[in-house]
């Protein structure tokens, strides 16, 4: 099993950054290779490359996903459509704003993955833009 494929693509990467991001991550792309790979030892690359200001975090689908609706009104899912006996399948996502009680519906995607990244890319271009409001959390006293 390929471990990258557990990754978000480094373009949805950059822009969760540029929307606040900053969680600890287990993967970094890689700069040697114009980041296109993902590695999860960023002290064995440093070794290699001397590098360490260029690796950039690589979150995980999930942890994308728990990152905005934590701070935005955001649930999102991913269905899948049987036909012809269990023989073709497709997949869709659905984006929920629990806010304002609206629903998104996405056309049909031949995989998984192609939802995912798919949902993902939907999710961050209406949060850029300002589709959604984002969460104000107050401290509370326990």
């Amino acid at each position: 099993m390929k471990t990258e494929k557990e990754f978000i693509k480094y373009k949805q990467a950059l822009i969760l950054k540029e929307l606040g991001f900053d969680e600890p991550c287990i993967g970094w792309y890689n700069p040697q290779v114009n980041y296109k790979k993902v590695t999860t030892d960023k002290y064995w690359a440093f070794h290699l490359t001397g590098e360490w200001e260029n690796f950039k975090s690589a979150p995980l689908y999930q942890q994308a996903f728990r990152w905005i609706r934590e701070r935005y009104p955001i649930y999102s899912i991913i269905n899948i459509r049987i036909l012809d006996s269990l023989i073709i399948t497709r997949f869709c996502y659905n984006i929920f704003n629990l806010k304002n009680k609206k629903m998104f519906k996405s056309n049909y995607y031949d995989t998984y993955d192609e939802a995912c990244i798919a949902c993902l890319d939907k999710i961050i271009k209406m949060i850029k833009k300002n589709k959604y409001e984002q969460i104000e959390y107050e401290e509370t006293e326990e």
